[in-house]
């Protein structure tokens, strides 16, 4: 019989904040528990710095699997959390967000025979040329567990005919994270040490609909130029994407400042002291909303559709991003309260864990009672 109940998969920055509050929660709840790191991202900024900042455990395994093609990094992790899977044999394997770790980890446990829990289960942006869409949807229809964030995921895994049984609308595990370091997040401190002026603007951008294309990359170039003509804008720029920004044209406007990624606490303390944020990103949305900064994202869509309705989020194009900075430029931050989605409180990692708990006691006691039928 195994001796670890639950297996975390994580593999890129996005994942660990939101996998700290549930393994904290577990531990609560004396689940015995091994966490794994597949290094789809692997440069020390982008995924180490998270596990010291945010109390994590080091993971009891690193797959090392490293940078390529969408295929071949999915089929190395495929193949290397098989041989661990085997070897370990967890009861439940807990997944996070829509990176390709997130499918790799899916697929194999599905076909080993070991149950899955999905955090982050149910968003949508209904648009299969993201990668991560076609992520989503295959976990999703695969789980055995689905904790969904926000309302609007629990309409779109009804629609897609998940039952009912399997969904839980527990909140966001990485609010939990960014509450609960809410004091740790220093923006003076953070924009000092980049030379940064008291008023600025943070930059992220890497999705391929931006920076792939050379055309595209162009015209971000010259939208993000007119952003930097009007206010300081600072770029803490993802390996992905530079050098076609470098190539379109990007950096050489004084006004734009690209440093390295930077690590969880030192990223959302430049946040919070931001005038706005301009990204592509689905995480930030989601941190800007708590944090109440202006955020334009510049895609066509969300599959965060609540930080619209609750947040401090506008879907943006380049062509129309000058005049969208400039308007918020001239209205200033937002003073006072503003909505937050509903059960972005904190206590998500709580709520998942007392359902994990749950349903590994019911797990067990059906392995008890097969066991007892045998004898």
């Amino acid at each position: 019989m195994s001796t670890v109940s639950v297996l975390h998969i994580t593999g890129a920055r996005p994942n660990f904040p939101k996998a700290a509050p549930v393994i904290r929660a577990l531990d609560r709840h004396g689940v015995a528990q091994r966490l794994v790191h597949t290094g789809q991202h692997y440069d020390e900024r982008m995924s180490e710095v998270f596990f010291r900042q945010l109390g994590l455990p080091e993971p009891d395994e690193n797959l090392a699997v490293g940078s390529g093609s969408h295929a071949r990094q999915t089929a190395d992790m495929m193949v290397r959390l098989e041989a661990y899977f085997q070897d370990v044999r967890p009861d439940l394997v807990v997944v996070y967000g829509d990176v390709n770790s997130t499918l790799a980890a899916t697929l194999v446990a599905t076909k080993l025979a070991i149950a899955v829990a999905h955090v982050e289960a149910g968003l949508r942006s209904f648009n299969r040329s993201m990668p991560e869409e076609v992520n989503r949807l295959v976990t999703d229809r695969l789980s055995d567990l689905l904790f969904a964030t926000s309302p609007d995921a629990l309409v779109h895994l009804g629609n897609e005919g998940i039952a009912a049984e399997k969904v839980f609308f527990v909140g966001n595990p990485m609010i939990d994270t960014l509450l609960a370091n809410l004091d740790r997040f220093e923006a003076a401190t953070i924009r000092d040490q980049l030379g940064l002026p008291e008023r600025y603007v943070v930059a992220t951008l890497h999705r391929p609909a931006n920076v792939d294309d050379p055309a595209d990359a162009a015209e971000l170039a010259k939208a993000m130029h007119g952003v930097a003509d009007q206010i300081q804008v600072v770029l803490p720029l993802h390996p992905r994407g530079r050098q076609r920004l470098a190539a379109a044209g990007l950096f050489p406007h004084p006004g734009i400042r690209v440093v390295e990624p930077l690590g969880y606490l030192e990223f959302l303390g430049l946040v919070r002291g931001a005038q706005a944020v301009v990204t592509d990103s689905g995480g930030v949305q989601e941190e800007t909303t708590v944090l109440g900064v202006p955020c334009l994202t510049l895609r066509a869509e969300t599959e965060r559709p609540v930080t619209i309705t609750h947040g401090t989020n506008r879907l943006v194009t380049r062509a129309g991003l000058i005049d969208e900075v400039r308007a918020l430029l001239t209205a200033g931050r937002r003073a006072g309260d503003w909505p937050v989605p509903p059960l972005w409180d904190g206590r998500a990692g709580e709520r998942i864990a007392e359902v994990i708990a749950g349903f590994l006691s019911c797990a067990c006691r059906s392995a008890n009672d097969r066991a007892g039928g045998r004898r």
